[in-house]
């Protein structure tokens, strides 16, 4: 991360639970390990070159997601981490994308979510018509 910065990058910052963690509702503990150990020692003159995508990693390619709630509860949860760590107006500037398998058919709803600022597309990218489709509903928010 800091290496990225230095160079005038603005690296994206990967965080999420296994299945078995957030089964075993240890999803929070996990996530604010990988902020504290990952993210939390760039200074906050810097962190807000950085993007978090929050990543559940049981989400990624398997075609399952989070609900729009699960996304929004961990992404309020995320913000609250970053407001502790860096205050209010900082976290605020912070983009927090949702990552685990956005496609058309969910990414309007995960968008309307107050803390998903967008989302980190995979295999959906690569189907012009399935990405203009989560463009769209993207553009749709923002412009509302």
């Amino acid at each position: 991360m800091s290496q990225a910065l230095q160079n005038g990058l603005s690296p994206v910052f990967c965080c999420g639970e296994e299945l078995s963690e957030r089964e075993a509702e240890r999803h929070f503990d996990v996530v604010r390990e990988q902020l504290v150990n990952g993210l939390f020692h760039i200074k906050k003159t810097s962190i807000t070159e950085c993007v978090i995508a929050y990543e559940p990693v049981w989400a990624i390619g398997t075609g399952k997601t989070a609900t729009s709630g699960q996304a929004q509860e961990m992404h309020a949860f995320i913000r609250k981490q970053l407001l502790e760590k860096y205050g209010a107006e900082t976290a605020g500037q912070i983009s927090i994308l949702y990552g685990g398998s956005v496609t058309a058919k969910n990414s309007a709803e995960l968008f309307s979510c107050p803390d998903v600022d967008g989302g980190l597309v995979g295999g959906a990218s690569l189907k012009a018509t399935e990405f203009l489709s989560i463009i769209r509903s993207m553009n749709s928010i923002v412009n509302a």
